[in-house]
């Protein structure tokens, strides 16, 4: 009898899925990228005798693990939980693919932690729970928590994600980060502020209409008025978020309050006219009608991928400054830009948790990067510019120990 050593790497056909070349008996590309999976565990210190052995594990690793029973802050400099992200999802809401569950939004999480491993220098682990109400994942997570240094939740949906957030920050004492909503609420005000920079305006001259009154956009409002907007009005497909809209509840009426101090009701396209600045965040398609009634030397970030709610060229006929959610037109506002500068810099000084101000610290310093540098077609940095991930983290944690949420 003989014994056969199989590849799990090795490409194969795969039959009935989308993408394979069945008559080639070839992967498409994606395929085989992902085959085996994108990530894996790497030893930092060597193995290579009894010696090692005996000092990377027993009878070496006893001592350790006793003294850090008797002083449990020694595991943040003898382990490696403060140095390391769970991202953590349900699979409910992923980006273009929606409620696919746990299993298939694996290959997006894998995708995240090699981004905090390539652009942030962070160790990230992915986990997908198979669970979906909000009191299994804030206690599965809260009992998982010890193992790391900060949460970074993904692609849940709305609006079970603001509760999930609030009630996980409340259970444990590192940074919970909902990177769908505040990711891009950075990343956001960053090109903003430099596209009024551009214009030679200020935000508190700025009125701002919102496509989408979900994660994102609740979180970009909130951010919006913390630095200082002049106004923004939220729409979802009921129309303007306004305290005289009957039905609101939840988040969307608390939006509400504190948003549309014009007192605007209507459409989105009603809500457009006049309007200094769009940000798209919800999807589907805005009419270039509304589009020409926006404000001269208009702003217009549309960001739902793949397809704009503007596209780019009728946006140009109409913006001073045009940006997409896309790596193939200018201006990409990609969380990328802002997730692993944050992480890195709240476990730099070990935060407790990611503040307001520390998110504004965050886009002020990622729109400085490029603030010598400005045109309509650069008002963010590129996702591959070095400076960005140093800046954004000397900056986060800089805010953190002013805040008092630094613990080194």
């Amino acid at each position: 009898m003989t014994s056969e050593i199989i590849n799990p790497h090795a490409a194969t056909a795969v039959t009935g899925v989308p993408g394979v070349d069945s008559d080639d008996n070839l992967l498409d590309p994606v395929f085989a990228l992902h085959r085996g999976g994108k990530m894996a565990v790497t030893s930092t210190v060597p193995v290579r005798d009894a010696a090692d052995l005996s000092l990377a594990y027993t009878p070496g690793v006893a001592t350790v693990c006793a003294a850090i029973a008797e002083q449990p802050e020694l595991a943040h400099d003898y382990t490696w939980t403060s140095q390391v992200v769970a991202v953590v999802t349900d699979g409910s809401a992923v980006l273009g693919l929606g409620d696919i569950g746990p299993a298939a939004s694996m290959p997006v999480m894998e995708g995240k932690a090699i981004l905090f491993k390539e652009f942030g220098g962070v160790d990230a682990v992915p986990l997908a729970l198979e669970c979906r109400e909000v009191d299994e994942i804030v206690e599965t997570v809260a009992r998982l928590a010890p193992s790391f240094g900060g949460i970074n939740l993904e692609d849940i949906a709305a609006p079970r994600c603001f509760e999930i957030e609030r009630r996980l920050q409340e259970r444990v004492d590192i940074p919970v980060f909902h990177d769908d909503q505040h990711g891009t609420a950075v990343v956001t005000l960053a090109a903003l502020r430099n596209a009024a920079r551009l214009s030679g305006r200020g935000l508190a001259e700025l009125r701002v209409v919102i496509s989408g009154a979900g994660a994102a956009g609740a979180a970009i409002a909130k951010i919006l008025l913390g630095a200082g907007i002049g106004d923004v009005a939220l729409c979802d497909r009921g129309g303007v978020l306004s305290v005289d809209r009957p039905g609101l509840t939840g988040v969307k009426a608390e939006l509400a309050a504190a948003t549309n101090k014009a007192g605007l009701s209507g459409s989105l396209a009603d809500a457009l006219a006049g309007a200094d600045v769009f940000v798209g965040v919800s999807g589907g398609t805005v009419p270039e009608e509304a589009v020409a009634t926006m404000a001269p030397g208009a702003f217009i970030f549309a960001m739902a991928n793949p397809t704009p709610e503007i596209h780019p060229e009728v946006a140009g006929r109409y913006a001073a400054v045009v940006a997409t959610g896309r790596s193939d037109f200018p201006n990409q506002i990609n969380n990328v830009l802002a997730f692993p500068g944050i992480f890195a810099g709240a476990l730099q000084v070990r935060a407790a948790r990611i503040t307001e101000g520390m998110k504004l610290a965050a886009a002020e310093a990622l729109a400085a990067v490029v603030a010598d540098e400005l045109s309509a077609d650069r008002v963010i940095p590129s996702p591959f510019d070095p400076r960005v991930a140093p800046a954004v983290a000397a900056a986060v944690a800089e805010a953190a120990r002013a805040e008092g949420v630094a613990r080194r």
